[in-house]
């Protein structure tokens, strides 16, 4: 009797009356059916923060024109490159430290910061007067908004553990189509007196800044939810020292402390040790390594892409306009969320996370290869080819991306999750900060040999982009990318 006392002490959950952390795995324990109102919540977050991410990108190009800076037109994606580039570098910078802080005083401080960044510093990129106010502008945005590693570590603690797969896969999803509505809206509602002139007069505030209305629209849906935000359950556990005040009862002090010496064992038996450094934890730093290069290659990509399709017919573009690539995106954004919601969880108990990211960048490489004949179609059957051709690239990523984002999360204890998101969106953002960069200077260099024999033109970009796929794919491999 005494022993089965003790076994039913030890797994009797203990909670603190004044921990919010507690409260939200109480409402878990008790909770049935599909978490709708967190997913919605997590979604609408994820997306007012990634919105500016990429927004930018359909009307970068005529932007940068617009600053005079570049002397000759090949030179515009490479001055545009970096402008790309310095949200990612102010985020790589700042993200470690968002992570720590979000371990110390909650998630929910991280968010609401977060989004108020977004509110200020989009609003102000939109209404750059010059090249070097647009990059300081991007860079404050990126360095003081730190909550897209937080939001992960949120993700995995507001769900149960058999919703948490579809927790984190609502983050990708937001995450991914952010990134295609917010450059969807960049096209749709960059100079809007040119494209709108019944509606917006050459000489308003919209006129004289032609950059103004998107980044206005993403800022006030960003107000929305940083004002919602406030509403949001803290999920981070905050425990004084164990003393008889703190719990209801001497048996439940005792049920504590056996909860604890059976949590060290567990991390004993595991091999893993809370204390020890993350840079030490493998299982962590194996799958941040690959999610980098992939990092890398997508936020390239990403940047490519735009520019490739407004740039001219004559430099292997496909001379699109802007509101031709919102079109594209809106339709790449809307399969996006249908395919990241309904398939990928199936996706993921079927075959894992990591076999899921394996086979969907194995199957990016032909895609991309396919982009340089796409470019030679013309009419409807150019449409049709590259609007399957964008959306199943980005589906694609998104399913690497979210397999590397569970293999995160599950490498790390609670108390640790934040500062372990906070080193992945760092080194991440450092990756993707690099992307930009290399992806303007490199479609710059590739539309100034058109008539190389080997690979020329932007058939030399997707080649390079195919070679970065393909040493994702590699790493994604034993004794490399390991699970805990």
């Amino acid at each position: 009797m005494a022993g089965e006392d003790v076994q039913e002490t030890l797994f009797k959950k203990v909670y603190y009356k004044n921990c919010s952390g507690c409260r939200v795995d109480q409402y878990k324990a008790v909770q049935h059916g599909l978490p709708i109102k967190e997913l919605f919540a997590i979604w609408i977050v994820v997306l007012a923060t990634v919105l500016p991410i990429s927004s930018l990108f359909p009307f970068l190009y005529f932007m940068v024109k617009d600053f005079n800076i570049a002397k000759q037109e090949e030179d515009i994606s490479y001055y545009a490159g970096f402008v790309g580039s310095s949200y990612m570098f102010g985020r790589a910078l700042a993200s470690v430290y968002w992570g720590k802080v979000a371990d110390r005083y909650g998630r929910k401080p991280v968010i609401i910061i977060g989004t108020s960044t977004v509110v200020i510093f989009n609003t102000l990129f939109g209404l750059s007067m010059n090249y070097w106010m647009a990059i300081i502008t991007r860079f404050l945005l990126g360095s003081l908004n730190g909550l897209l590693g937080p939001i992960n570590a949120y993700a995995c603690e507001i769900f149960r553990e058999e919703h948490q797969a579809l927790g984190l896969s609502t983050v990708t999803a937001a995450w991914g189509t952010g990134l295609i509505i917010g450059p969807a809206l960049g096209g749709f509602l960059a100079q809007p007196a040119d494209n709108f002139p019944n509606i917006f007069s050459s000489q308003s505030l919209f006129g004289r800044f032609p950059y103004f209305l998107p980044c206005l629209v993403i800022s006030l849906f960003a107000l929305v939810v940083d004002i919602a935000c406030f509403w949001l359950p803290e999920t981070l556990h905050k425990h004084e020292s164990l003393r008889i005040s703190s719990v209801d009862s001497v048996g439940n002090l005792e049920s504590a402390l056996l909860v604890s010496e059976a949590s060290e064992y567990t991390h004993e038996e595991k091999g893993s040790n809370p204390k020890g450094s993350l840079f030490t934890n493998w299982p962590l730093m194996s799958s941040i390594i690959v999610y980098c290069v992939f990092s890398l290659h997508d936020m390239a990509y990403a940047e490519i892409f735009s520019l490739w399709a407004v740039s001219p017919r004559r430099l292997g573009g496909l001379s699109f306009s802007t509101e031709d690539v919102g079109e594209v995106l809106v339709i790449s954004g809307l399969a996006l969320l249908f395919f990241q919601i309904f398939l990928y969880p199936l996706l993921e108990k079927k075959l894992g996370c990591i076999m899921t990211s394996r086979i969907s960048a194995v199957l990016s490489i032909p895609l991309l290869t396919s982009y340089s004949y796409i470019a030679m179609l013309s009419g409807i059957l150019l449409n049709i080819s590259i609007n399957c051709a964008s959306a199943l690239k980005n589906i694609l990523s998104e399913f690497i991306v979210t397999g590397l984002f569970t293999l995160q999360n599950r490498a790390v204890d609670q108390h640790r999750r934040g500062a372990a998101n906070g080193i992945s969106m760092a080194l991440m953002s450092l990756s993707k900060a690099v992307g930009p960069a290399i992806g303007g200077a490199l479609l710059s260099w590739a539309q100034s040999r058109p008539e190389t024999a080997f690979l020329p033109g932007p058939q030399m970009v997707w080649f390079i982009l195919n070679v970065v796929e393909a040493i994702g794919v590699a790493v994604t491999f034993k004794p490399f990318l390991v699970e805990r």
